[in-house]
């Protein structure tokens, strides 16, 4: 049974009874009687306020600065295209492939995590939209003039070429700066798309999120490289 089939709130299990009370047919003429006794009883009682009424809560409204946390709600619209995700989704795998232990970066999603990232209305979120956007032109146009061909249709050795040049902003040639940057943005975003995956965690042997009876602190060997095993 899926998480809103469960998720039944008071009001809502209220109405599910009265919507079924109402659909089940009255029968026999005695039952119809005392509906008929017990409705003109009603219409000839005082109505009466309750002494205590429990006041209604309303549920707060929620904006993108005040998010229901346990409910969470994207607000706003994705704007990469779909050939910007394909060739996000090409570099993504360059950056973290699959291996014997995980999926690539891909595989969970970190091109359109990116969009999601991108495409907030906030103005750290609109720079970074121009730097992935015109990230992904470069990327392109450095392919077809390496290559002849854009950045999804290169082979890994290829793709790594590229790459290795706009790999770390200090160590970039003058014209590979802004590829660089471009590079650095998406290589964090998709580590964070990826390493907060169930997959990710699993990459890394991470273990938290989980009961656990006793708690053995660092291995040894994390210790000792800390010069704490003393």
């Amino acid at each position: 049974m899926s998480d809103e089939k469960l998720n039944l709130s008071r009001r809502s299990a209220l109405r599910l009874i009265a919507t079924t009370a109402a659909s089940v047919p009255v029968i026999g003429c005695a039952e119809k009687v005392a509906e008929k006794t017990v409705e003109k009883a009603a219409k000839s009682a005082p109505v009466e306020a309750p002494r205590n009424p429990v006041p209604v809560r309303k549920a707060p409204l929620r904006s993108p600065t005040d998010p229901d946390l346990l409910n969470p709600t994207i607000h706003w619209d994705f704007v990469l295209e779909e050939g910007e995700l394909v060739t996000l989704a090409a570099l993504c795998d360059v950056i973290i492939p699959a291996d014997e232990i995980s999926p690539s970066a891909s595989e969970v999603g970190a091109h359109h995590y990116i969009n999601e990232y991108v495409s907030a209305p906030y103005d750290n979120n609109k720079a970074d939209l121009i730097t992935v956007r015109g990230g992904v032109v470069w990327l392109d146009s450095e392919s077809k003039r390496r290559f002849q061909r854009p950045f999804t249709e290169l082979d890994g050795t290829q793709k790594t070429a590229i790459c290795d040049d706009i790999k770390w902003e200090k160590t970039a040639r003058a014209e590979f700066k802004a590829g660089a940057r471009f590079f650095a943005k998406v290589r964090n975003l998709a580590a964070t798309a990826f390493y907060t995956t169930e997959a990710g965690m699993a990459d890394i042997g991470y273990v938290g999120n989980k009961p656990t009876a006793v708690f053995a602190g660092p291995p040894p060997e994390v210790l000792a490289r800390l010069g704490l095993d003393g």
